[in-house]
């Protein structure tokens, strides 16, 4: 039996819409900020210490606004340690790996097949339907956000010769973002979005600490050498593109569901390319604002209010 997508409230999904966007726009420029910092920091420290920033983030607001955390159950707590380990561990770690391999762009390209596999996975382990017109939204925002960075990045696919490695790794990060995405429907419901991603976050900077010591990595040289612009960096990668994005989005996902949530990512490359135009001079193409019609097109086709679909 097929599940349908949550219903449409005009009151409710409009904030929720605004705040799926304002996530997509902090995440956009998460990719200028992962490659400043990247240039002075091992990928594995970076993404430890921009975890690090969000946990005691989380933590401050907690105790500042005396939220009270539900405590999980066992199995409950092992599905946050999975949640951890793919959204936050194997997440960047592909991510930042994956940089070393191909360019932001390339990255980019891959990253918008999110909307497609949280679809198809949906379908798969969920049973959501998949009417029409969201199919269509979702190949139609894709689209759009190829055209966004291929026009702005004519040699994409000019790489060295270990390029596929780079591409395998970003993929990883698709799927590790899928799991986190899909499988947390439930605990979202039972603990909330805010105690969810709180727990998750946690375990996932354990594990990435856990890592970085292992292999040598955790240099306090490295933490105190940090410039101010690379601080102010971090704290943009901890407090809202970790912190804050992440509470949103998983409050994006409780209420229209993952797939409908998911297709906002198309936003992301149509957000660096706007930051890149307003701060470094870069140039905005036609073929760039055509591209951004068709993402906006197809977020709307994929989330159109359910009472205006015709009747079967």
């Amino acid at each position: 039996m097929h599940t349908q997508a949550p219903a449409f409230s005009p009151s409710h999904d409009l904030w929720v819409y605004f705040k799926l966007a304002g996530v997509s726009m902090i995440w956009g420029g998460t990719f200028v900020a992962g490659r400043f910092l990247s240039a002075d920091i091992a990928p594995l420290l970076l993404a430890s210490l921009r975890f690090l920033l969000a946990s005691l983030i989380l933590l401050v607001f907690i105790a500042v606004a005396r939220i009270p955390l539900v405590l999980p159950d066992r199995k409950q707590f092992a599905q946050l340690a999975v949640l951890g380990l793919f959204g936050i561990f194997l997440y960047n770690l592909c991510f930042f790996y994956g940089l070393h391999y191909i360019n932001a762009s390339r990255a980019s390209l891959i990253v918008v097949l999110n909307p497609a596999v949280f679809g198809l996975a949906s379908w798969l382990f969920f049973k959501e339907r998949l009417g029409p017109l969201k199919i269509l939204g979702i190949l139609v925002c894709m689209g759009g956000a190829g055209l966004v960075i291929v026009s702005g990045n004519r040699n994409l696919f000019e790489g060295a010769s270990q390029a596929w490695i780079g591409d395998l790794l970003i993929f990883g990060c698709v799927l590790s973002w899928a799991v986190y995405s899909l499988f947390s429907r439930h605990l979202t419901r039972a603990l909330g979005p805010l105690t969810t991603v709180t727990y998750s976050i946690w375990l996932g900077t354990a594990m990435l600490w856990l890592a970085t010591w292992l292999r040598g990595e955790a240099s306090l040289d490295v933490i105190d050498a940090l410039t101010a612009p690379q601080l102010l960096n971090l704290v943009y990668l901890g407090g809202l593109g970790s912190a804050l994005a992440y509470i949103w989005y998983y409050d994006g996902i409780q209420r229209i569901g993952a797939t409908r949530a998911g297709v906002f990512i198309g936003l992301n490359p149509l957000t660096a390319v706007i930051c890149g135009a307003l701060l470094l001079g870069e140039q905005l193409t036609s073929i760039m604002c055509l591209g951004g019609v068709l993402i906006m097109a197809g977020i709307y086709l994929c989330n159109r209010p359910a009472r205006l679909l015709p009747k079967r």
